[in-house]
């Protein structure tokens, strides 16, 4: 069935759940993103290296995980729905105060707390997402699902490369506040996830099922987690190899296409736009190849098709080569990531499913939350940035292929809160 055909086979509760999801993904990097690509500006009006600046982006992949902890959390025991619209509304509102920070210190501490709100955001929505969703198609809803990172990126490069040279890098934070007026739209539209309904229903309705339940949230998060600790283990290994793909193949790619291809800012936007329609159209031919294939095969292939693409990527010597190795980089980065959100979702149990996929999600990226820190700092060192993406590239490309490749199938799953 093509996507159009899967979209067509879901209710207008289901459509709105996934719009809902997808937007609070996109919106959510829309304002991680705008950092990334004013890295070079915000450096130079706070007299230091983009590396210091790039610090930024440790403190907010750093905090992560205590935002997908707490967040979470709160998700399975009140419900997803609520949840998001707080979510959305925190990190939207850390996000214009970003835009008023007197130094770099005081934008180190915004992006920590922005961190902690970009966390909760991704593990509450797919729950939310995957638990409303039918089961038929679910690798296309998980790669489109995804690519709403991409579609930030696009939204960020968009707006740097239009406003910057006017309104600035605080200008931009001041605009990344709009997701602010996303929650007006879950309100109105969207609806609890059904299987976390059923689940609270069994829990007041007494009898057997909901003492168990009931002993379960009792419990505590943490003693579901320790249930599912092998598989939980495994899922923050993978997610630190994929947190590195592609964190390693996008945080300092704008501040190497200024600082050692020396384009403007409007070429890097428009480099920045593409290669995030070439991340969506990853992400969506992967997801729905692993309908096909499996979620394992999908993934393998995507991260070793990256290998290939290194000379274009990385050393590029004209402003077309670099922008079409951008752009087939991503393609196989975010296509490997299409597969994630379906993927993680289906190895996780209902009782932690907004808190275990995210949560490992987000340790992923604090284990990486270096990353971008150390690729700028090697290549203010040793003075090629190239060479540092290119390494990165194969190490991670390989790793993740290998990791995948001893993984667990899970494709179809269903999701019951049983």
């Amino acid at each position: 069935m093509s996507v159009i055909g899967h979209f067509r086979q879901l209710t207008s509760s289901q459509r709105h759940t996934f719009v809902a999801a997808f937007l609070g993904w996109t919106l959510d990097s829309l304002d991680f993103f705008i950092l990334v690509f004013c890295a070079p500006a915000i450096a130079a009006e706070f007299h230091v290296k983009p590396s210091a600046v790039q610090g930024a982006v440790f403190l907010t992949q750093a905090f992560r995980p205590v935002g997908a902890l707490v967040f979470g959390m709160l998700a399975d025991r009140f419900g997803r729905r609520r949840v998001l619209m707080f979510n959305i509304i925190s990190f939207s509102l850390i996000e214009l105060t970003c835009a008023f920070a007197p130094s770099l210190g005081v934008l180190l501490f915004l992006r920590a707390l922005f961190g902690l709100a970009m966390g909760g955001e991704w593990g509450v929505g797919a729950a939310l997402a995957f638990e409303t969703l039918p089961k038929e198609g679910r690798g296309v809803f998980s790669g489109i699902l995804q690519e709403g990172y991409a579609a930030g990126s696009i939204l960020a490069s968009g707006a740097l490369a239009l406003f910057f040279n006017s309104i600035g890098w605080r200008g931009l934070f001041i605009l990344g506040a709009a997701p602010a007026l996303l929650v007006f739209y879950v309100q109105a539209r969207v609806e609890e996830s059904p299987v976390w309904i059923e689940g609270r229903a069994r829990r007041l309705a007494g009898g057997p099922q909901a003492n168990a339940a009931e002993g379960a949230f009792r419990s505590g998060t943490g003693e579901q987690l320790l249930e599912f600790l092998p598989t939980f283990l495994f899922l923050i290994v993978l997610m630190t190899a994929f947190m590195s793909f592609s964190h390693g193949t996008q945080d300092v790619y704008p501040t190497f296409l200024s600082v050692s291809a020396k384009l403007p800012a409007s070429t890097i936007g428009l480099i920045g736009v593409l290669y995030g329609l070439g991340s969506i159209a990853g992400g969506i031919v992967f997801g729905a190849l692993s309908e096909r294939w499996g979620r394992k095969r999908a993934i393998i292939t995507a991260a070793l098709l990256s290998i290939p693409v290194i000379p274009l990527f990385a050393y590029g010597h004209s402003t077309f080569s670099l922008g079409a190795g951008a752009v087939l980089m991503q393609f196989m980065v975010q296509g490997a990531w299409g597969v994630v959100p379906a993927y993680l979702t289906e190895l996780s149990p209902a009782p932690v499913r907004a808190t275990a996929p995210g949560l490992a999600y987000q340790l992923g990226g604090l284990v990486t939350s270096w990353n971008s820190k150390a690729q700028a700092l090697a290549a203010e060192k040793w003075g090629s940035y190239p060479a540092v993406l290119a390494v990165t590239v194969i190490i991670v490309a390989l790793a993740l292929a290998g990791l995948a490749a001893v993984g667990r199938e899970a494709k179809g799953r269903e999701m019951g809160v049983a």
